[in-house]
């Protein structure tokens, strides 16, 4: 199983990032996707969910409106747009599969976005 995080970096304010997650060695479709990030010092926090259909997607308080989860299926990957960019968004961004009914989980390595003029 891998679930393989890329498109990190460092952006000024204001800017755009897209993260994506390619998975491998378990049922894709079975699994809502999550991304989740940890700012340096804190704990982490759930950021986006999409169903595993894609059909419903959701958004923590903190970047709704910014940032957009979506999957595709076929090519087993799950994006993250993040747009207007803030320094409180930098952390180390994470993929993560949960099963449907819950039984398995798992978690990508990480992939640092850097907010900063």
């Amino acid at each position: 199983v891998q679930l393989v995080e890329s498109g990190g970096g460092l952006v000024q304010p204001g800017g755009s990032l897209r993260l994506s997650c390619a998975a491998s060695g378990f049922t894709f479709s079975n699994y809502l996707m999550r991304w989740h990030r940890q700012p340096p010092g804190k704990g982490r926090e759930l950021v986006a969910t999409a169903t595993s259909t894609g059909g419903r997607t959701y958004s923590s308080d903190s970047v709704k409106g910014r940032f957009t989860i979506s999957r595709d299926n076929v090519k087993n990957t799950v994006h993250l747009q993040m747009n207007n960019l803030k320094p409180e968004d930098t952390a180390v961004y994470y993929c993560n599969a949960v099963h449907a009914y819950g039984t398995s989980q798992y978690w990508g390595q990480g992939t640092q976005v850097t907010v900063s003029s």
